[in-house]
């Protein structure tokens, strides 16, 4: 099945809409369902602003602190409706990141869409706009017993990264390096 990345709209917001109701999270960290289902019943273009990377803004981590927002996208998977989402962010010029933020390439699939390969696809299909951005490979994370994100990253040709392994309040998290084009991630 293929799929497309989109920029949050308000054509996907009913089914993204429909996704949080179930109680599904765009976040694996924390539950995001809530704030956004009240944020998108406050106002709903607004919500879909608030996805667009602006210079010079900040957000709130979990822990209260406030952090310089990266550049990047946020992007939903879908295959005509709402299936999950894929974040990109960087800092220009490095393959570096600030501590608070575990790799380039963050994603997630609702529960009914898994097993399709919509996330390997959501991935490929931003490595060229990682590329544009100078990016010759990128850093994906996931749990250490995360099977299904790790299936993904191998699928990719992800190179394991130990320099890119980290822990937080939520646990430990291993690092990949995949490459941006048919070079090798090394």
């Amino acid at each position: 099945m293929a799929i497309t990345l989109e920029v949050p709209n308000e054509q996907l917001l009913p089914s993204y809409t429909a996704a949080l109701q179930t109680g599904w999270s765009p976040s694996n960290t924390r539950d995001l369902a809530g704030p956004h289902l009240a944020a998108i019943e406050a106002d709903p273009d607004a919500f879909l602003a608030d996805y667009e990377w602006k210079p010079h803004q900040t957000m709130v981590e979990p822990g209260g602190q406030v952090v310089p927002r990266l550049p990047g996208q946020v992007y939903w998977i879908s295959d005509g409706e709402f299936c999950g989402f894929l974040g990109f962010r960087y800092q220009p010029g490095t393959t570096a990141l600030p501590p608070y933020v575990a790799g380039h390439i963050g994603y997630g699939v609702v529960p009914w869409k898994r097993g399709r390969g919509m996330a390997a696809q959501a991935v490929r299909a931003v490595l060229p706009v990682a590329r544009a951005a100078g990016l010759a490979r990128v850093s994906i994370t996931t749990g250490p017993l995360n099977a299904i994100s790790l299936a993904v990253i191998r699928s990719l040709g992800g190179v394991r990264a130990p320099e890119t392994d980290g822990i937080d309040a939520h646990g430990p998290w291993i690092g990949f390096w995949v490459a941006t084009s048919d070079q090798t991630a090394r």
